[in-house]
């Protein structure tokens, strides 16, 4: 049995509420996730993408459903989205758990990274059906229930309704095995205000809705993987080094420039934020491996 609405909360709720909130149900919305600035900046940085953008050719992605990706190489505006203090803290509590292992006769506790995954607009357009309800942890082949090794954002860059093709949401779909279907009527449509965010686990079933409307839905997707999974998106290609310079340290790493521990993502042995260094720092670290390039 599902639950009948999903919980909202403000941007100052207790972090610790936020969590359990989506360990229960696996969704939350934020009804004031960014402010009006920060949603009038995006929009100046990537409506000009969208509007050259063509529909998507497939009927997954949505025939009548604009999408652009690389976001991060479009704006330099992402930081109060991805380190929203909810977001950002709530993907760190519930996946950033210890895991035990033994180095010989050393029982060690390695907690692992976490990273910005796929990062996308979404618009969708009148006459756009339901998109197919799926688990986007599938994409690592996640057996359920288990543990989480995703939470994603749906930031409403417009008002989203029930009407214009608001997310579709089953609550409490992450505790299903994989043999049980995720059906149409179990779903609840997210309805929020533009600035407002859905946040939801990676196996909790979801999907874009209807629009029959006629002004397009626009959401921004973005998601945390495990550090120690491949990144749906890559960033590495996606976002040019110019602009990853550009955001904060703490975004650098979030997009893939820090070692996962015990050791996953290293570059000559060194953290692989070495090439975002100057040429002569990264030449006494990398030696002839920067003269190749």
């Amino acid at each position: 049995m599902t639950v009948a609405s999903l919980t909202r909360v403000r941007s100052d709720a207790d972090l610790d509420d936020v969590v359990a909130v989506l360990e229960r149900d696996g969704a939350v919305i934020v009804e004031d996730f960014v402010d009006h600035e920060t949603l009038a900046g995006l929009w100046a940085d990537l409506e000009p993408a969208l509007e050259a953008q063509a529909y998507s050719d497939s009927w997954y992605d949505g025939l009548r459903t604009r999408r652009v990706s690389s976001l991060f190489a479009r704006t330099k505006r992402l930081t109060p989205v991805v380190t929203h203090r909810l977001y950002l803290g709530a993907a760190r509590a519930i996946m950033q758990k210890p895991v035990p292992m033994w180095i010989g006769k050393s029982r060690q506790e390695m907690t692992p990274s976490i990273q910005i995954s796929a990062t996308q607009l979404v618009q969708i357009h009148k006459g756009q059906g339901n998109q197919p309800l799926h688990r986007d942890d599938a994409l690592h082949l996640r057996s359920h229930p288990g543990p989480t090794s995703r939470v994603q954002l749906m930031l409403a860059m417009s008002e989203f309704t029930a009407a214009n093709g608001g997310t579709q949401v089953i609550p409490g779909s992450h505790h299903w095995d994989d043999e049980r279907p995720p059906t149409t009527e179990e779903a609840i449509p997210t309805e929020m205000p533009a600035g407002g965010g859905l946040i939801w686990l990676g196996g909790v079933y979801h999907g874009g809705g209807r629009n029959v409307t006629d002004t397009p839905r626009t959401g921004m997707t973005i998601a945390y993987d495990l550090g120690n999974l491949r990144q749906e998106e890559n960033q590495y290609l996606a976002v040019p080094r110019e602009r990853v310079l550009e955001y904060p340290e703490e975004v650098r790493k979030l997009l893939g420039y820090d070692r996962c521990p015990p050791g996953v993502g290293w570059l000559e042995m060194h953290d692989p934020s070495i090439v975002l260094e100057a040429e002569d720092v990264q030449r006494a670290a990398l030696g002839a491996l920067v003269d190749s390039r």
